[in-house]
């Protein structure tokens, strides 16, 4: 089958590659020359753990292409996916200018029927936005042409796209047209070998599901940092409460680790569209807004703890933080905690020197040419000479704390994890102080 994706970020190239890898035939368009270019070489702009290389073998058989020209893919294929990003407005709400820009493009050039399937994260009434837009467009030319508007919503989590597409839990399928709903069977008949994946519905109600999928899972972790935030209070350890809690198969173990707050492409964007959303029809979401109101909380809890041990005034002060991305395996620095508390730190007058194995680069390209930002070569070095450490990200590589060489490297014996890698008695035991979320007051070691 013929395909063609407008958009390469993480949902239009993962999708484009992982269809192209089972024997479809993929033209990616993406109207970033310097992308294409990339990515026509074999490069690839993001970082996800396997993508590089089906893309790479995928382009050599020649199942995957790229163009810059929304004439090429509109002729393409009949089956048309729009995977642009849809950003939040100031108001919070889903900005689609960019899918009804593709909207647009591909009404001007189709001359024969499509299938135009909305993959981007989409308000509610979104595909009879674009429907509305293609007919128009080709009112205006005079043509007479069948199209349908599908919702086709990804599940996919940064660092585990590929086997999330792959391997999918649901896929769900936004129509009423039983042709387009057999050439979406068709379309993902790879991915659905072993047991009946796809979900059908309406259009409307695909749409929701994946905002109330990512709402609940915000809400998750949310609910679990404000029981953090009761535990430390009361005495309680939120590990062993976890623990307690997520043994209910009802409640489960899945996000419900406490932290500094979720950040990334689609938590915080999709809550704030969703209680916009509600807000638009008169509906007051007081659920989802307090999930966002916790969640900025919960990012500045680091550096309320650091000013609280070192003071207000952090000036000469040097912090080494472990982890930049919003979660591991991951180069998105979109909303991620960790850039409240360096410019938290920095107002107060501190210098950093920052560490992640992947997102150094990104972090210097969203934060700028700072002389009091440093990004270090490795954890160790970045850790030389600094007052204290901060845990921003849980990268298998920071889950053994090597006391005896950070003790070394540190000026005192001090650990701020936002992230919960260390076992709060052992660090004792050593004599650090290490603030931890919802683990009690900080833990004074004697040494």
């Amino acid at each position: 089958m013929k395909v063609s994706i407008y958009g390469s970020g993480y949902v239009g190239l993962v999708t484009g590659a992982c269809l192209a890898d089972v024997g479809h035939h993929v033209l990616c368009v993406d109207v970033d020359e310097s992308k294409i270019a990339l990515l026509k070489s074999g490069g690839i702009p993001i970082y996800e753990p396997g993508l590089d290389a089906i893309v790479k073998r995928c382009i050599a058989e020649g199942t995957l292409e790229f163009t810059t020209s929304a004439e090429e893919g509109t002729a393409f294929a009949d089956v048309q996916f729009i995977a642009v990003g849809t950003p939040p407005d100031e108001d919070g709400s889903a900005d689609l200018q960019y899918v009804l820009a593709v909207a647009n493009s591909i009404a001007t050039h189709m001359d024969r029927p499509k299938i135009i399937i909305d993959k981007s994260t989409v308000p509610v009434g979104t595909a009879d936005r674009v429907s509305a837009k293609v007919r128009r467009i080709l009112d205006e030319r005079g043509l007479d042409i069948h199209y349908d508007v599908c919702s086709n919503p990804e599940f996919l989590k940064e660092g585990s796209a590929i086997p999330d597409f792959m391997k999918p839990d649901r896929i769900v399928i936004g129509s009423e047209d039983p042709h387009t709903i057999e050439v979406m069977r068709e379309l993902y008949e790879p991915f659905n070998r072993n047991h009946e994946r796809l979900v059908i519905m309406d259009v409307r109600s695909a749409e929701l599901t994946k905002y109330a999928a990512n709402a609940m899972l915000a809400t998750k972790i949310s609910f679990m940092n404000e029981i953090s935030n009761l535990a430390e209070r009361l005495g309680a350890d939120v590990e062993n409460v976890r623990r307690g809690i997520g043994s209910d198969p009802r409640i489960g173990f899945h996000f419900i680790y406490p932290g500094c707050g979720y950040g990334g492409s689609c938590f915080p964007k999709d809550v704030k569209a969703l209680a916009s959303t509600a807000k638009e029809i008169g509906y007051h979401a007081e659920l989802l807004n307090a999930v966002e109101g916790v969640n900025e909380r919960q990012k500045a809890v680091l550096l309320q703890r650091i000013k609280e041990h070192f003071g207000d005034d952090l000036t000469g002060k040097r912090f080494a933080i472990w982890g930049l991305s919003f979660k591991p395996e991951t180069d998105d620095m979109r909303e991620a905690s960790s850039r409240v508390t360096i410019a938290g730190l920095l107002e107060a007058g501190a210098t950093v020197c920052a560490y992640d194995p992947v997102a150094s680069e990104e972090a210097q390209r969203i934060l700028g040419d700072d002389e009091r930002i440093e990004y270090a070569a490795d954890k160790h070095a970045a850790t030389e000479g600094a007052d204290a450490l901060i845990i921003h990200t849980e990268w298998k590589a920071f889950r053994v704390p090597e006391l005896d060489v950070l003790e070394e490297k540190l000026n005192n014996k001090v650990i701020f994890d936002g992230r919960n890698l260390y076992a709060p008695e052992e660090l004792k035991t050593h004599g650090w102080t290490y603030y931890a979320i919802g683990r009690g007051d900080s833990v004074k070691g004697n040494a």
